[in-house]
């Protein structure tokens, strides 16, 4: 906290030393005075008047009176007390505008500032098993205060269940009422819970909570991953593989959740004696080429950049394909093909041509951001190769 005040107090001083420079070092050269600027321009005044005299814009009668009004006006104007401008007293202004601005700027960080929570988070000590068994413990308190708030039983069972404390999860569970009954996560969850503390049974109330969450959504994974295993378990392997199916049609593809539940699936087709699936026969027609890189933007990627080549049908926007690989070095060659269809019944190969593009993403998701870096759309032939793509815009 010391250091943090001492980086404060130094910034503050060098600001106020580029504020106060005027006052401090004060220029040498002395203001015009009034009488001064009087005289230069009753001079230019009488200048312009001889030369009107000179070139006969007047005669000598009119120059004599205007003469003679000129002179007795300087003469006033000059005789005045002289009121040089001058700053008032730099010492004085310097200390007032040192105290305004260290008390304005003061008052202000310890009203709108974390000074406070900088020191407090100094002082924190890292997060352990114990202190959030402390505050789990603290917030079961307060839910006991407060019965009627079904949401926060809900949260609290989530947070005995991460714990591993499946019976008071089940308990909080069971108190959040019909709040749990219309979330099909909150419901899938309850099921895992109730499974579990039935020695992995899910006779009863699991099973009829993973059926009321499907119902709500189909697509629910932990649902359809409990589903699966209900089915596995009552040895009802041909639904466990419908189910698992279902599943991995969700996962990304190559994924250690994929490959998993992969596995999952070929041992129940094994215990069942249900014939293998059928290997998809990838056909080799696809579109290669190759990518470049502008020299304007090649200074906007950095480690961890994904590049996406993306493949669709003429005038959709869902993709049909896309490779995925860091951002490495440029040139580089690409292909696609069926192996990386999104949908495998709707490969690639069953198009005669397609519009590809080019983006480098910071984040590798499929949806387009601000700031990724694109290439222009171009539809070429399936089969195509040698095609040349230029990544030379950024999204806006």
């Amino acid at each position: 906290m010391t250091s943090f005040f001492i980086a404060a107090f130094l910034l503050l001083v060098l600001v106020l030393v580029l504020l106060l420079r005027p006052f401090l070092f004060p220029g040498k050269t002395q203001a015009t005075s009034r009488r001064q600027m009087n005289a230069a321009i009753y001079r230019e005044e009488l200048d312009k008047l001889e030369a009107e005299r000179v070139a006969g814009l007047i005669n000598s009668a009119d120059y004599e009176i205007s003469h003679a009004e000129m002179r007795q006006r300087l003469f006033q104007d000059t005789n005045e007390e002289d009121d040089q401008s001058r700053l008032g007293s730099t010492k004085k202004t310097a200390i007032s505008l040192c105290i305004f601005i260290v008390l304005l700027s003061s008052g202000l960080y310890f009203s709108l500032g974390d000074v406070y929570r900088v020191a407090q988070k100094n002082n924190e000590k890292p997060i352990t098993q114990e202190n959030v068994e402390k505050m789990v413990s603290e917030f079961a308190l307060k839910m006991e205060k407060d019965p009627g708030n079904l949401k926060g039983w809900a949260m609290l069972a989530r947070s005995y269940r991460i714990l591993g404390r499946n019976e008071d999860a089940a308990k909080a569970y069971a108190r959040a009422g019909n709040f749990v009954d219309t979330d099909p996560q909150l419901l899938a969850d309850y099921a895992d819970v109730l499974a579990s503390n039935a020695n992995g049974s899910f006779a009863g109330k699991p099973l009829l909570l993973i059926n009321q969450a499907l119902k709500l959504d189909p697509n629910n994974l932990m649902a359809l991953w409990l589903s699966g295993t209900a089915s596995f378990s009552a040895a009802n392997y041909k639904a466990a593989v419908q189910t698992w199916e279902k599943l991995a049609a969700q996962l990304p593809p190559n994924s250690d959740e994929s490959r998993a539940i992969e596995g999952s699936i070929a041992e129940a087709r094994s215990k069942g004696g249900l014939a293998a699936k059928a290997p998809v026969v990838i056909s080799s027609k696809g579109i290669s080429g190759q990518v470049e890189l502008s020299n304007e933007l090649k200074s906007n990627v950095k480690p961890g950049d994904v590049v996406m080549v993306i493949a669709r049908q003429v005038g959709e926007r869902m993709p049909v394909a896309v490779l995925r690989v860091p951002a490495g070095q440029f040139p580089m060659q690409f292909v696609l093909n069926d192996s990386l269809a999104m949908n495998p019944s709707a490969p690639l190969s069953k198009l005669s041509e397609a519009s590809i593009e080019v983006r480098i993403s910071r984040t590798g998701m499929a949806k387009p951001e601000a700031g990724d870096l694109i290439s222009a759309v171009k539809t070429v032939k399936v089969g195509s190769e040698n095609i040349q793509l230029l990544i030379d815009q950024v999204r806006q």
